[in-house]
């Protein structure tokens, strides 16, 4: 009886003009965080022990991604990445953070899972910062 319903379903929506869920807004360039903040988030990043904060060896970044602005249950985040090479021999490490934009305050927060599937673009801005130090 089950499989007999699906076509019936099928059919009826196809009726109706019923239509797919809309798709999710391709992010606009009044959405594109500004440079003072894209700078912000660079050096916040390289604070963090992960990009190397704590490290004798020199590290190097390439391919660094910004993915941003995302909202999350009112929470405007973003989230960056890198490869970084320099402190360990072999291949490089992966580094992510996840921040938080809140009252012109960026926080560094523990949720990887919110960065998962979003577009994220080239971040020039920490490649030049954290290969300049």
């Amino acid at each position: 009886m089950r499989r007999a319903a699906v076509p019936i379903l099928v059919l009826a929506l196809t009726l109706t003009g019923a239509r797919a869920a809309p798709k999710a807004a391709k992010p606009t360039a009044e959405d594109a965080p500004s440079p003072a903040l894209k700078q912000r988030i660079a050096t916040l990043a390289l604070k963090q022990v992960d990009f190397g904060s704590v490290s004798l060896l020199p590290v190097r970044f390439a391919g660094s991604r910004l993915a941003g602005p995302i909202e999350d249950g009112g929470r405007t985040i973003y989230c960056v990445s890198s490869r970084m090479s320099g402190r360990t021999f072999g291949k490089p490490e992966r580094p992510k953070a996840v921040m938080r934009y809140a009252a012109d305050r960026l926080d560094v927060i523990d949720d990887d899972e919110v960065c998962t599937g979003h577009r994220s673009q080239p971040f020039p801005e920490l490649d030049a910062l954290g290969n300049a130090r």
